[in-house]
């Protein structure tokens, strides 16, 4: 390792560091904003909380997953939202013990597309909420689980 690379790195933690003291940065800034939400373990309490309970289906909201997970553990799901002005998307894996996997917002006109990867504990519909200009629409895949990831 090069020395320059060891004195970068010390001092981006020493910087990071005296503004997590001081009270600049604070760890819990990076939390769910609604954590009743993330805690819900029902999908339609879920859906509710999301403000996606009334989104009506749209083929703009593209839920990218596979068939068949052959490992529920590791699930890539991308979702991309053709709808103009998107503010915000969440993804819901319905029969999840906790269905809410992620809510993402967006700004100034950013695409509104997001990958990961998620897990799964048993076969059942992604479904991803998207929220623009005051109204929510929705998009889902089935995806078949071959062998369960959470707790399965």
């Amino acid at each position: 390792m090069d020395r320059r690379q060891v004195l970068k790195g010390a001092g981006s933690a020493g910087a990071v560091s005296v503004a997590i003291a001081a009270g600049l940065l604070k760890p819990t800034d990076v939390f769910a904003v609604d954590a009743k939400a993330f805690a819900a373990s029902d999908a339609g309490a879920v859906m509710a909380a999301v403000g996606g309970s009334g989104a009506e289906a749209n083929a703009g909201v593209v839920v990218g997953a596979p068939d068949i997970a052959e490992n529920g553990a590791v699930v890539p799901v991308d979702v991309t939202s053709n709808i103009a002005g998107t503010t915000s998307i969440a993804i819901v894996a319905e029969k999840n013990s906790l269905p809410l996997i992620a809510e993402f917002s967006f700004s100034n006109g950013a695409v509104a597309y997001v990958a990961t990867r998620i897990k799964m504990g048993a076969t059942s519909n992604v479904i991803a909420v998207a929220k623009a200009g005051g109204k929510a629409y929705k998009g889902h895949k089935e995806v078949k689980v071959t062998i369960g990831g959470c707790g399965g």
